[in-house]
């Protein structure tokens, strides 16, 4: 998507418009940037984060996701640019709006010396918006949705990384939400933890909240996301749905032979394109072109196939391409 369709997009959402467009995205930005002196950490970046959806704000460390995040939230002002959530233009609306909104930037800061279950307390009894006469069953219910119920009475000084990450999700859901904006949420869970966060926000989506997860963990994306914006240095270089990321990547037919040039030529007398040779390797682009037809076009060539295989690139390649650069999958 290029840079001027975003910014028709997102342009009427930032303006305060009501059209049935910006109605449904839950962020919408336009050239938001954020400068810290010569240094440009977010640079004129348009956000469309539709509502209902799961949005993984993907990019290495240092990137600029979190910044961005600060940004959207009201945190830190922006140098310019606009940008709006839930349809109300930003910071104008933050008290209507941030209410509506649970966040968890940067980890979690809780009060070392009470339990999880007074921190949450406590945290509550600050919302002008909460009920005190619900309060209890409240914290309770935010408790048990991260599975900390158990450790509820326990200090929090003496909680460990994961459990703090748990507790702050649980304060993010003292109270309904219709936009949860998680920065790395999975930090310092094992995994069995990890897949409960990961199927909290499933749930979450499938209640109407829309959630903005910034990571840098691939897998997190792929199980959990519907839409996707990659940050790098400050850029938001792609924006889309998954699946539609995923339809832009080409798949490869690769033959193993000890004949790589007769392969390459039938490969290419088969209409594959970007055709390359290596040891014992043929391979090309398939296109359209049925598998099973290359095979058959290799056996009848007299070509010894001594395997064939299709790749499809995956979401780190996808992201290669895109920035010229990986960064650590596996967290």
């Amino acid at each position: 998507m290029t840079t001027a369709a975003r910014t028709t997009e997102v342009a009427p959402a930032v303006a305060g418009a009501t059209s049935a467009h910006s109605e449904r995205l839950a962020i919408a930005s336009q050239g938001l940037t954020k400068r810290f002196g010569r240094q440009v950490a977010v640079n004129g970046i348009d956000l469309a984060v539709p509502r209902g959806s799961v949005y993984g704000f993907l990019g290495p460390n240092g990137s600029g996701k979190t910044t961005t995040i600060r940004l959207l939230l009201s945190l830190i002002r922006p140098t310019s640019g606009t940008h709006a959530l839930l349809g109300r233009s930003m910071p104008q609306a933050a008290s209507a709006v941030l209410p509506r909104v649970g966040a968890l930037v940067e980890g979690p800061a809780f009060h070392p010396y009470l339990s999880g279950r007074d921190n949450l307390c406590r945290l509550d009894a600050a919302d002008r918006t909460a009920d005190p006469a619900t309060a209890r069953r409240r914290v309770e219910a935010a408790l048990d949705r991260v599975g900390l119920l158990a450790a509820a009475r326990k200090r929090y000084r003496a909680y460990s990384l994961g459990m703090r990450q748990r507790l702050a999700l649980a304060a993010t859901q003292l109270m309904p939400r219709e936009l949860l904006v998680l920065d790395e949420p999975t930090n310092g869970l094992d995994p069995q933890g990890t897949r409960e966060v990961r199927s909290l926000i499933t749930n979450l989506a499938e209640d109407g909240t829309t959630v903005l997860l910034s990571t840098h963990l691939l897998s997190e994306v792929e199980q959990v996301c519907t839409h996707v914006g990659v940050m790098h240095v400050g850029h938001l270089v792609a924006q889309a749905p998954l699946a539609e990321l995923r339809a832009r990547t080409v798949a490869r037919a690769v033959v193993t032979t000890r004949c790589p040039d007769e392969a390459a030529e039938v490969l290419r007398q088969q209409h594959l394109t970007e055709i390359a040779t290596g040891k014992d390797q043929a391979a090309g682009v398939i296109g359209q072109v049925a598998p099973e037809q290359i095979v058959e076009a290799l056996v009848h060539a007299g070509v010894p196939v001594r395997a064939f295989t299709t790749a499809t690139p995956d979401l780190e390649d996808m992201f290669v391409s895109l920035t010229g650069r990986g960064f650590d999958v596996s967290g």
